[in-house]
């Protein structure tokens, strides 16, 4: 990497600056969801899991429908088939519908139905990954555990200028950048306001520049400026 060009992993201290500016936003502009009124961890893991790859408008009132069924780990272990697939269909993706009942059995065999609090023990459950095991650690446990799907990815890459790779979730350095990201007193309150802030004003297409709460440091909208402007370019 030569000496002109941005550094893997930016320092600390504007990560930090990045987080406040988020957080600060996150408290008057948060999405209110059911699977956020409660830190109940099973109740968590299993919101969590729906959400991969799917809308979380969708997932919302099947979420709803599944706990008010299947309250706790016990209950979701013995679920019938057919009734589990019924309320999980308008979800599609029929590989949920099994990975829910197969969690619950391992989680009640191997842990008594308590979710664990470690990323290696949670990731060794069915259908949970990376991003799931962190999302339940640090809402549910408010433990400082990294996310990072495409939506963080974004964010990152836009706002520091790092270079990431197809799959630039799994890249080093934005995990790394995740977990410095995360080392706060809130890591619940922080995970949250990225997804947050990814959703509603860093989109995928036309980010809200305007309503942006960090756009004076963002490497993205700087760049866009010295388009724009003849003179930034001379």
């Amino acid at each position: 990497m030569g000496s002109n060009e941005q550094r893997p992993v930016p320092p600390v201290t504007e990560i930090k600056a990045f987080r406040a500016g988020i957080v600060r936003w996150f408290a008057r502009n948060q999405r209110e969801y059911p699977w956020r009124k409660t830190r109940d961890p099973f109740k968590v893991l299993v919101a969590e899991i729906m959400l991969r790859r799917t809308k979380s408008e969708q997932v919302k009132p099947v979420y709803e429908a599944i706990v008010s069924q299947y309250p706790d780990c016990d209950r979701m272990a013995e679920a019938e088939d057919e009734k589990l697939g019924e309320i999980l269909y308008p979800l599609g993706l029929r590989w949920r519908s099994p990975a829910f009942k197969h969690m619950a059995r391992e989680l009640k065999a191997a842990y008594e139905c308590k979710v664990p609090e470690t990323r290696a023990e949670l990731t060794s459950l069915p259908g949970v990954g990376d991003y799931v095991a962190g999302a339940v650690l640090s809402t549910a446990y408010g433990k400082p555990e990294w996310i990072v799907d495409s939506n963080v990815v974004r964010v990152f890459k836009r706002y520091f200028g790092v270079p990431t790779s197809k799959e630039g979730r799994r890249d080093k350095h934005i995990i790394e950048m995740a977990k410095m990201y995360v080392s706060c007193h809130d890591p619940r309150k922080a995970n949250l306001a990225i997804l947050d802030f990814a959703a509603l004003i860093c989109t995928p297409k036309d980010p809200k520049h305007d309503s942006c709460p960090v756009k004076a440091g963002c490497k993205f909208v700087l760049a866009e400026r010295r388009i724009d402007d003849p003179a930034a370019r001379a």
